[in-house]
């Protein structure tokens, strides 16, 4: 069975998912979509993919698409992940679901509305070294105490992952902290019952704050301290230190060390290192099973919760 596949975005992260579909037996990439038309045309010659678009509307309505990829600015991602869904597609949005938490509810509503697969790309939830700590704490040989985090970058300007320019602001808490938000919450398997957070100054031209200090803690009482920043002037990415009951466990996107840098081989975990195609698997497989998938939008729901009150503190400051 051979999943037919749009792709919306043709930026850097688009272009991630295309790298993970080309490795993914049942996935046809049937469409690419961006509104710089030469853009999507230059992904679409270099990859063999037939049909290009400007416009989402345009592969909404095509009978040959099972299934849409949004890889698109963030505010765009409620509002066409419920398109998608209204329009008989299923769909996987980039994180964040949203920036917003009223509009997460109504991508979670249209979802329960139609059936279909609604997935949200909570990308640590797959990543080897990740999926090697879950199984160790699955297994009963391992218990999360604290989870300390960094989330570091240095931004002054509105730039992708390719350091092309983008249209849209980044936002260290809806995008950023949401996956160690999620990670800390699916990791734990405990509900989130304390939240609080400081907030940096406000910086003028990008109108976010560049520096955000978090701490969760969970009803079985494991804490999670994260720090997010704009201005770190060193190594780039999130850096997440599980302190267990057992162990120290250190993961560097999919390199993975104990307490004392010692490497661990995550290399047979899962069927690939890649952990944007083990996502886009999972969404795959659960269309051609007929289930939700890992990290769906209603699963992925309460991270979102969590962040709306983090909002709310921080605007009270």
């Amino acid at each position: 069975m051979t999943i037919n596949i749009a792709v919306a975005g043709a930026g850097a992260f688009g272009n991630k998912h295309l790298d993970g579909l080309a490795s993914i037996d049942d996935a046809a990439v049937v469409a690419i979509v961006d509104p710089v038309e030469s853009s999507a045309r230059r992904v679409a010659e270099a990859r063999g993919i037939p049909h290009v678009a400007a416009d989402l509307d345009d592969v909404l309505g095509r009978s040959d698409v099972d299934a849409v990829i949004l890889a698109t600015p963030t505010p765009m991602h409620a509002r066409q992940a419920i398109a998608c869904l209204e329009a008989g597609k299923h769909v996987e949005v980039e994180i964040p679901l949203c920036d917003n938490l009223a509009d997460g509810r109504a991508v979670v509503e249209a979802q329960q509305a139609r059936g279909l697969v609604a997935m949200c790309g909570h990308t640590r939830r797959f990543n080897p070294s990740h999926q090697w700590v879950r199984r160790r704490i699955e297994a009963g040989e391992f218990a999360i105490q604290h989870m300390d985090v960094q989330t570091f970058f240095f931004r002054r300007t509105n730039i992708n992952a390719l350091g092309e320019p983008r249209s849209w602001t980044d936002h260290l808490l809806w995008h950023h902290a949401a996956h160690t938000v999620d990670l800390f919450s699916y990791q734990t398997g405990s509900p989130i019952v304390a939240a609080q957070a400081l907030g940096g100054p406000i910086h003028p031209q990008l109108g976010i704050a560049m520096d955000l200090s978090i701490q969760l803690k969970t009803e079985a009482g494991q804490l999670l301290t994260l720090a997010l920043s704009f201005n770190n002037d060193g190594p780039l990415g999130t850096f997440f230190r599980y302190i267990g009951d057992t162990g120290t466990y250190i993961a560097r996107y999919d390199d993975l060390v104990d307490g004392n840098e010692t490497p661990i081989d995550v290399s047979d975990v899962d069927v690939s290192m890649n952990g944007i195609e083990l996502q886009d698997r999972e969404f795959i497989a659960a269309i051609t099973d007929g289930r939700q998938p890992n990290a769906s939008v209603a699963d992925v729901l309460s991270c979102y919760e969590v962040l709306d009150q983090i909002e709310q503190q921080l605007g009270q400051q």
